[in-house]
């Protein structure tokens, strides 16, 4: 089975400039640095240890944020080398100016590509995100001796289901995992019939708090005309979700005067399309790289820059989290919880069943399907004592996570 995935991946690798071309002419792809999904690196690898981090894109990568800063501390660490798949985690990346911690683009899963790519970053430790399986770059990694930890490991009851038709060939790339840390029980459980060879349960490290003050800076001038306004966010949008949003505004503006509605899109390279199905509403709208001077007239604001989410949740009693109306499992609402906002969501939130679970329990969150019932819901007033619930708990999962790496990250280290 290992010899037709060689084979597919193969194929794809040929057929991959055409593809990634295609990207770069969309902007979804950097138009100097695609070149490292074919392992040759931009960057340079200075003498020392080591530490590898790799996740597919931006929610990933701003959960090990805190882990980032923890080590970048260490002296016995020369070096952080943090991958991921897409073009907005790396922008959003550069915007914490970390000192020893470097980016790449995760190569394609190609047996001679990943081979590569470990010859010349020779880490000492991979710590792999989330739901991030490679088979050709976990078999290097494994042949290479190098400990491979899957942190905040995910996996859902329909991936479980794909991998399992694949039982054997499963078996064989999740027992090369040093140790997993999986983010919910559910994922535990799969990984025990994966036969993943340790398994330790920390909680979800997106609790944990990635705090940044260079990122927290808002316009001063947007910022003055926003705290004049009734506000609430929709935030990680995806396509029919900013519609719905709209009409929800509508809606709410009927009993709200001086109403603004913000929408951070999941895809910002959406917007101008997003912005004309919102004008065929007769709503005006703001763009927020337009930088305006006033929203006197503004209905709808379309936060279409990279990084900025976490400003608006900050200023927002109320936040929206997308892709839960349309089928795409939903999107972390912890950010906005840990601000004190109620949170609404749509049916489909299986990427964040414990964590919804949770936030319902505290009465934090609530299930909305119609643009009606979201305006009716809309407050605008944040519950400070609930957001503080979601801080300490990040704080304890965040600890125990670092105590757990350090032997592999630490320890080990002064043994070799």
């Amino acid at each position: 089975m290992l010899f037709l995935y060689h084979v597919i991946i193969l194929i794809i690798t040929i057929f991959s400039p055409i593809i990634i071309f295609y990207r770069v002419l969309k902007n979804k792809e950097d138009k100097k640095r695609y070149i490292e999904k074919f392992s040759i690196s931009s960057k340079k690898r200075l003498k020392g240890k080591l530490i590898w981090f790799h996740g597919a894109s931006v929610g990933e990568i701003l959960s090990i944020v805190p882990l980032i800063r923890n080590y970048e501390k260490n002296r016995s660490i020369a070096q952080i080398l943090i991958t991921s798949s897409t073009l907005s985690s790396s922008n959003v990346l550069q915007k914490f100016k970390f000192k020893k911690t470097i980016h790449q683009f995760y190569p394609i899963d190609n047996f001679f590509l990943t081979n590569r790519f470990l010859k010349f970053w020779k880490p000492h430790v991979a710590v792999f995100i989330d739901s991030e399986i490679w088979p050709c770059m976990y078999k290097n990694i494994n042949d290479k001796k190098i400990p491979l930890i899957l942190l905040n490991a995910r996996l859902t009851k329909k991936t479980f289901k794909k991998w399992m038709m694949l039982k054997d060939f499963a078996k064989s790339i999740f027992n090369k995992i040093t140790i997993a840390y999986p983010q919910n029980l559910e994922t535990a459980q799969y990984l025990q019939k994966l036969e993943v060879n340790k398994i330790s349960h920390l909680g979800n490290l997106k609790f944990a708090e990635n705090y940044d003050e260079n990122l927290n800076k808002i316009d001063i001038n947007i910022k003055k005309e926003l705290t004049k306004k009734k506000i609430w966010v929709a935030s990680s949008t995806h396509k029919s979700e900013e519609l719905f949003c709209a009409k929800a505004h509508t809606q709410l503006r009927k009993k709200v005067k001086n109403l603004i509605t913000i929408i951070i899109p999941r895809h910002i390279h959406r917007s101008k399309d997003i912005i004309l199905e919102i004008k065929n509403q007769g709503l005006k709208v703001s763009k927020h790289s337009a930088k305006p001077r006033s929203l006197k007239d503004t209905d709808i604001y379309i936060v279409d820059t990279f990084g900025e989410t976490r400003k608006f949740h900050k200023l927002s009693c109320s936040v929206f989290l997308g892709g839960s109306i349309v089928d795409r499992g939903g999107q972390n609402p912890l950010e906005a919880a840990r601000f004190g906002a109620k949170i609404f969501h749509g049916p489909n939130t299986d990427n964040f069943k414990d964590v919804y679970k949770l936030l319902k329990s505290l009465n934090i969150s609530k299930k909305i399907q119609t643009p009606k019932k979201l305006a009716s819901s809309i407050t605008f007033k944040k519950n400070k004592t609930t957001g503080n619930k979601i801080r300490d708990i990040g704080q304890n999962i965040l600890k125990k996570t670092i105590k757990e790496l350090d032997y592999f990250i630490i320890d080990e280290f002064k043994k070799t």
